[in-house]
């Protein structure tokens, strides 16, 4: 249903309806009178600083100005008008815009004419109305984990891996290898691939689960027989169906071919816990495990965070109803997962490989779980709103150097690589989703629950999901 026409206030008359889901059709008149006004206004400024050969500035003939410069005038000013015109109806009708507007009908076809206004209409997709579930006495289980000696040991692996030192082989690839080698991406029906890349690089995944991996950020079923055992000079050959979530919309759904040649294989012989220690200029091993459980104690208050967290993003789905903007949702996919990866490496528990494999599984989730994540994002910002919950610079600085010590960099460097993949920006509302979850939190109603029961519910989760 169409909404009253525009104020007084404005010389912009607008009516709005709805077209789709979150999508409004922005039907604007432009009054006879405001163009002539506009076109004087335009005309005059022109007319005062114009400077024609015979002239001198500002006294050329009106007629002559209209002859040389009247259409581009027109032109100008017919922009003006129709971004003005946009601009006053969504402040009119209280839109907040997610896309660009989209006209309808032929842009061209909508011209200055005298004497007669212009009507022309646009689609935009916008922030929908989002009805917010009771946020009182939300229940949340908190996980209780105790840091053990395993999973001292387990860290302490992982360390000696990545203080490891790396030698180069050409063949007996097993798992946890990495494979170097020339590759391209081809979809089918196309004569030429379309990517191309000198040096694209495989870990070799396990072979449980079926030896799943990644390759060019697709997971690959079976991917461990098709790389492990192989040799330098072996050509790697996988076909796999495009995600239909992918960031890349023309293979959504399509059959692709990938092949890499095996350049070289790279193996990290992992560091002896001493020479970690040293590195870390500690005396022993014994202060690197003290360590360690230091690190892994304030790891676990994080996931513990992390897990009460992901409980109220659940309630809040699950008890929130409201329509999505279509196409936003087909092409957010590459934003939900950035901050899906920052979320990973935020917490710190996961592998540069491990989070590269889980970003390559997320994309290969349904178009379904696009929906969701989007759903939430649009909950998360009102909530953030409704409690007026703001980050300061220190907070964003302080994040970033929290990730630079789990990441083994500089807080320079890696702010540097944050603006230059353009994430800066999801660091900030990363914190600010933080904060306006946790405040919920703070009044939720929190049941303590012990690890081996929260390990079973999540698994019990898992399996319901992949049904």
């Amino acid at each position: 249903m169409a909404d009253a026409t525009a104020t007084t206030e404005s010389p912009y008359q607008s009516t709005c309806e709805d077209a789709g889901p979150a999508r409004k059709r922005l039907t604007i008149t432009i009054p006879a009178e405001h163009i002539d006004e506009k076109l004087q206004d335009s005309m005059g400024a022109l007319a005062g600083n114009a400077q024609l050969p015979g002239f001198r500035k500002g006294r050329a003939p009106k007629a002559l100005l209209e002859r040389r410069f009247g259409s581009a005038v027109r032109e100008e000013t017919r922009g003006q008008l129709l971004s003005e015109g946009y601009a006053a109806a969504l402040e009119e009708h209280g839109l907040r815009p997610v896309s660009e507007p989209e006209p309808v009908g032929e842009p061209d076809a909508i011209q200055i004419e005298d004497g007669k206004p212009i009507v022309f209409s646009v689609e935009v997709e916008v922030v929908p109305e989002i009805p917010m579930p009771s946020l009182e006495k939300v229940p949340v289980k908190k996980p209780l984990v105790a840091v053990t000696d395993e999973m001292i040991q387990t860290e302490m692996d992982r360390q000696c891996i990545q203080s490891g030192s790396i030698r180069e082989i050409s063949e007996g690839f097993a798992a946890g290898d990495k494979v170097v080698g020339p590759g391209s991406a081809s979809k089918e029906g196309d004569e030429a691939p379309f990517f191309e890349h000198p040096a694209v690089d495989v870990v070799v995944p396990e072979e449980a689960d079926g030896g799943t991996g990644a390759i060019l950020g697709l997971m690959v079923e079976g991917l461990h027989g098709l790389v492990a055992g192989k040799k330098a000079g072996d050509t790697v050959a996988v076909e796999v169906l495009g995600p239909e979530s992918h960031e890349l919309e023309h293979i959504r759904g399509k059959k692709l071919s990938i092949t890499m040649t095996i350049e070289k294989g790279l193996r990290i012989d992992p560091a002896e816990p001493a020479e970690v220690a040293a590195r870390y200029g500690l005396e022993s091993e014994e202060i690197l495990r003290e360590q360690i459980k230091l690190a892994l104690d304030q790891r676990v208050a994080v996931e513990q965070q992390a897990a009460m967290r992901e409980q109220v993003y659940e309630y809040l789905m699950d008890n929130a109803d409201f329509e999505l903007p279509q196409k936003m949702t087909e092409n957010q996919a590459h934003r939900l997962l950035e901050r899906a990866r920052l979320e990973m490496i935020y917490r710190g528990s996961m592998s540069a490989e491990e989070i590269e494999q889980r970003v390559a599984e997320l994309r290969a989730e349904a178009q379904d779980e696009s929906r969701k994540r989007l759903k939430l994002q649009f909950l998360l910002h009102k909530l953030a709103d409704d409690l007026s919950i703001q980050v300061s610079e220190q907070e964003v600085n302080g994040r970033i150097a929290m990730i630079a010590y789990q990441r083994n960099m500089r807080p320079e460097k890696l702010r540097r690589d944050l603006i230059d993949q353009g994430m800066i920006g999801q660091i900030g509302t990363q914190i600010r989703d933080h904060k306006a979850v946790d405040r919920i939190i703070e009044d939720a109603e929190v049941t303590e629950v012990s690890a081996e029961d929260w390990n079973a519910e999540v698994e019990q989760k898992k399996q319901k999901s992949k049904a």
